[in-house]
């Protein structure tokens, strides 16, 4: 598993912390960004690349919903056989954010745009 420190789309901490005032305001996680003077998205996947070559990984199953990942990956020669869901359970509180990130970043997602009710959410079974 390789795992890059980008922390909010490569714009930092501090900045994503602004990011999440401006989407208290009624701002989704692109217009946040751009608002704050940011591209979309400023992460860059050449470090994951080349650590993967310099494996010889010439080929793996690759968890994302994320399209540029996936096409960052593929255009280094890397042959992405399977592409694992990231999918996560949608929430009051994420679901407008998954719908963004599929609606504007053109992520690939299975998970439902409807927006569950705070309150319904299935309860958690422990045991």
């Amino acid at each position: 598993m390789l795992y890059e420190h980008q922390e909010g789309r490569g714009i930092g901490l501090l900045e994503k912390l602004r990011a999440y005032e401006l989407q208290e305001q009624g701002f989704d996680t692109v217009e946040a960004n751009l608002l704050l003077g940011h591209a979309i998205d400023l992460r860059d996947y050449e470090l994951p690349v080349r650590i993967l070559t310099f494996l010889k990984i010439s080929s793996l199953r690759l968890m994302t919903n994320n399209p540029e990942k996936l096409s960052a990956v593929s255009a280094s020669g890397i042959k992405v056989v399977e592409r694992l869901s990231a999918d996560v359970l949608a929430s009051p509180y994420s679901a407008r954010y998954t719908a963004t990130k599929r609606d504007k970043l053109g992520h690939l997602s299975s998970v439902s745009s409807r927006i569950p009710s705070v309150g319904n959410e299935a309860p958690s079974v422990h045991g």
